[in-house]
């Protein structure tokens, strides 16, 4: 039952479409949907970083929290980065897209984006702590079990997400350089968003 708890909250913490989810819509319907899943599994892997710590205790995040504004300057950087990006992106032929951005990057950029957002921890440790387990309760093996859950959670609704956009792609295909430009924009807006909060 806790599995499927952790499950579940890895899947909805994921399913908000934010910048991260924008990118691997852009990127399933420019690239594929192993470059849309690779965008997003990113994100989950520095969630699972953030989950890791949550369950671990509070001496590695209060560290991590001290730094929270620089970090928050460094993630708001390249989100605007991210926008411009999108929204000057080019709509690729078919050998564009073989030569284009690494998946690699894609995974990276993504890892990144996340990691300089060190609140998640504490966002993480009030979600297990609304599922009954404060630090007291924190047992490894309970822990291990959150982290798994939301570890399947999230890269479930990351598979989901490229899938059915790949799925849509030729309906969608014509109207790419305005998906684009609209993500980069919608970008855009997040990190100013970001900057003001």
């Amino acid at each position: 039952m806790l599995l499927l708890k952790s499950i579940i909250l890895g899947f909805s913490i994921s399913a908000p479409v934010g910048p991260i989810g924008l990118l691997c819509i852009q990127r399933t319907l420019s690239q594929g949907k192993s470059a849309g899943f690779l965008t997003g599994f990113g994100a989950v892997t520095a969630n699972i970083v953030y989950a890791s710590i949550a369950v671990l205790g509070f001496s590695v995040s209060s560290l991590l929290i001290q730094y929270e504004m620089l970090l928050k300057i460094l993630g708001t950087i390249f989100l605007l980065y991210l926008g411009v990006k999108t929204f000057l992106k080019k709509v690729p032929n078919q050998a564009a897209q073989l030569a284009g951005e690494s998946k690699l990057m894609m995974f990276f950029s993504t890892f990144f984006l996340m990691i300089t957002n060190p609140v998640t921890i504490l966002n993480f440790t009030a979600m297990f702590a609304g599922l009954g387990f404060g630090e007291s309760q924190m047992s490894l093996q309970i822990g291990m079990f959150l982290i798994s859950g939301v570890f399947i959670g999230a890269t479930c609704w990351w598979m989901f997400l490229s899938i059915v956009v790949s799925l849509l792609t030729k309906s969608i295909q014509p109207h790419l350089a305005t998906i684009n430009k609209g993500a980069g924009l919608l970008i855009i807006g997040l990190a100013l968003a970001n900057i003001l909060a």
